[in-house]
């Protein structure tokens, strides 16, 4: 029988949570990585292993790898460095992990993206993207704050191990399709709200996804989400006729390319659910339309966030759908987010949550 497990990023180290295809009754596990602040932490399906993206102001950072499902720990930094020198870039953090084809990439502030070929024992830098467009302001200290730039994502293409998209913070979405060797910006039809110095640059692109059929991708921006039906080359927004055109979390649905999930929140300051009602927003076609799936979640003083690795959906055939929240709530759906349940409460504020399904 199938294993259902989340595994839950955390401020203070990683947590699983396990349960079976029913995903009903679920069991606790945790923290591990001994409480270091984790940002994002995923499972490697070819492998087995967990991998859990980490930042102690102390220790700096460090991938923290178990490859008995969380029975046992290492961790390296081995190689996430830009080089030394006064002129040698910062690495404050490694944000985003990614795991395709035998080989681990780590997205880092600044911008960077590292990869190991030995299941995370050693790094190496892959791209910095010099040269693009944007790229004389990434590294500049005052445009650090807010924000500190970096990449967050990568998204790699399922059949082709030399394409993959990432995001570079506050710039917007860049595209290879020969292993990092040259990029090309994807944000053209992308809305912003604030003067831009190149037009191919300067959007503030939070989420990225891909539907099963490889070439619609979706995403959260900071103002709209958009659909893209030619891998990145154009984009539409589909914000209309959900409460708020700011989030941060989104999912595809793993079998129907029309099927798409985001979390809207308060775009000023507080950036949590709106009126203190939880939510998870739903459009079955392509962003034509809209539902709010709300059955079970708390409609009254829910004034939590989500943030952007805090979504995940399952496999299964009616896939399940969860969300972890900035207060430590993990909520869970095995009906495709028609009803919910809190199946995790008061753990540390919740950075991510991805989800893995094993024999």
């Amino acid at each position: 029988m199938a294993k259902t497990i989340l595994i839950v990023g955390t401020r203070k180290g990683a947590f699983l949570l396990e349960s079976d295809e029913a995903r009903r009754d679920w069991r606790l596990r945790g923290p591990f990585c001994e409480g270091w602040p984790i940002y994002h932490a995923i499972h490697d399906a070819r492998s087995g292993a967990i991998y859990a993206a980490a930042a102690s102001e102390w220790h700096g950072s460090s991938v923290w790898r178990s490859a008995d499902l969380g029975e046992t720990w290492t961790q390296s930094s081995e190689g996430l460095a830009y080089g030394d020198g006064e002129e040698a870039l910062k690495l404050s953090k490694v944000s985003g992990l990614t795991a395709h084809n035998g080989r681990l990439f780590a997205g880092a502030e600044n911008p960077g993206v590292f990869e190991s070929r030995d299941g995370g024992e050693t790094w190496s830098l892959l791209t910095t993207l010099e040269g693009q467009p944007g790229s004389e302001g990434w590294n500049d200290p005052a445009n650090q704050p807010p924000g500190h730039l970096g990449v967050p994502a990568i998204l790699p293409h399922p059949d082709d191990p030399s394409r993959y998209w990432v995001i570079v913070q506050g710039v917007g979405i860049f595209e290879t399709t020969d292993d990092g060797a040259s990029w090309t910006p994807r944000n053209r039809g992308l809305r912003a709200d604030w003067p831009l110095e190149n037009e191919e640059v300067g959007y503030c692109v939070h989420k990225l996804v891909m539907s099963p059929d490889t070439e619609r991708l979706y995403q959260q921006n900071h103002v709209g989400m958009h659909r893209s039906d030619d891998a990145g080359r154009t984009w539409t927004e589909i914000t209309d006729g959900l409460p708020t055109e700011f989030g941060f979390a989104a999912g595809a649905h793993p079998h129907d390319r029309d099927t798409f999930y985001v979390i809207p929140l308060d775009p000023g300051h507080a950036r949590v659910m709106p009126d203190g009602a939880a939510a998870v927003w739903r459009t079955r076609d392509a962003g034509g339309s809209w539902e709010r799936l709300a059955q079970g979640l708390p409609q009254q003083d829910a004034h939590v966030g989500v943030l952007r690795e805090g979504m995940a959906l399952d496999t299964y055939d009616r896939p399940g759908v969860y969300f972890g929240t900035s207060t430590g709530q993990v909520f869970a759906s095995a009906d495709e987010g028609e009803s919910w349940t809190e199946i995790a409460s008061y753990l540390p504020a919740i950075s991510s949550v991805e989800v893995a399904v094993v024999d």
